[in-house]
């Protein structure tokens, strides 16, 4: 009983490798075996060759297991209800049978139903190639690799017609190895001056300019130092024409108007008056320990022998 292959492609039948018979495996069922396919085949397999037998639920439960390399050919006789009980443990069982085969070997899946489409790819995931078509036969063969993949071969063993591996010379001359990254005058890209870029336009400094002030309008900022746009002397007649509050500096602590000229006058005086002096020395420490008549009262605290001078400038009591 020798398989045949057919060519899916072109439709033309293939003969597989032709090897020696060796020994053979038949696994099958108790339905194959009550329905006499089973003893049938083992009988005829048996007159040209020695023939072991193994049942399937054994090999599937992994009572029996099967020696590696051992099988020169697999036959799998079932039924349509054992292949499709089967097809839970199938990868492990296909790859049980690819272990027992020997290189070459083939395995026969015998009285196959149509509902069994994924069948040749089930095959080629676990390692087989297959060799015949299906659904057109009943019968789908396949066979073991010369290597596995998982097969290691020697280096030894390699056939004389192989080309061996060219070697790297690493030898190399500094001299040629310099030349070639040197950068040449030639090959370099020329330097721009980048003054030469610059325009009279770019080289001539920009002169600072600001619109003319508006008086109306929210004030911007204040003015800057050679303010050209009438901002300063905006300020500078503001400040002349301001009022200033005044604090006399009693208990009562009465505040007064007084104009620009009457604070020029108050800061002369201040600056002309002997310093003050105090028969508690505690004016220094603040109000809450300062006299009613103390010449610092409203004054913050400030260091013991530190000239304190009254500013009539503050803008946050000009009105």
């Amino acid at each position: 009983m020798s398989p045949t292959a057919v060519d899916t492609h072109s439709g033309r039948t293939i003969q597989p490798p032709v090897q020696a018979k060796g020994v053979a495996l038949v696994i099958g069922s108790l339905s194959t075996a009550e329905d006499g396919q089973y003893q049938a085949l083992i009988s005829e397999l048996g007159e040209t060759r020695r023939v072991e037998k193994q049942l399937l639920d054994r090999i599937v439960d992994e009572a029996t297991v099967l020696e590696p390399s051992t099988y020169a050919s697999v036959y799998v006789t079932l039924t349509s209800s054992d292949y499709d009980s089967l097809r839970p443990k199938f990868p492990s069982f296909l790859a049980q049978l690819l272990s027992g085969l020997t290189p070459l070997g083939t395995l026969h899946l015998l009285n196959l139903s149509s509902t069994l489409q994924t069948l040749p790819s089930e095959l080629t995931l676990a390692g087989f190639n297959v060799l015949s078509s299906f659904p057109d036969s009943r019968t789908l063969v396949a066979q073991k690799p010369a290597y596995a993949s998982s097969t290691s071969l020697s280096l030894k063993n390699r056939s004389t017609t192989s080309v061996p591996l060219l070697k790297l010379n690493r030898k190399t001359n500094p001299a040629k190895k310099q030349a070639l990254w040197a950068i040449t005058s030639s090959l370099s890209t020329p330097v721009i001056d980048p003054e030469s870029l610059l325009t009279p336009e770019d080289r001539a400094r920009p002169v600072p300019t600001c619109e003319p002030v508006n008086a109306t309008a929210p004030r911007r900022k204040k003015a800057c130092k050679g303010c050209s746009c009438g901002l300063a002397e905006l300020e500078e007649n503001e400040r002349k024409n301001a009022k200033v509050v005044l604090l006399d500096g009693s208990q009562n602590g009465e505040a007064r108007e007084v104009d620009q000229a009457e604070k020029e006058r108050l800061t002369q005086a201040a600056k002309a008056a002997p310093k003050a002096t105090s028969s508690c020395g505690s004016c220094f420490l603040g109000d809450a320990f300062r006299c009613a008549s103390c010449p610092y009262l409203g004054l913050p605290a400030f260091k013991p022998g530190e000239k304190v001078e009254i500013d009539f400038g503050m803008d946050d009591l000009s009105i």
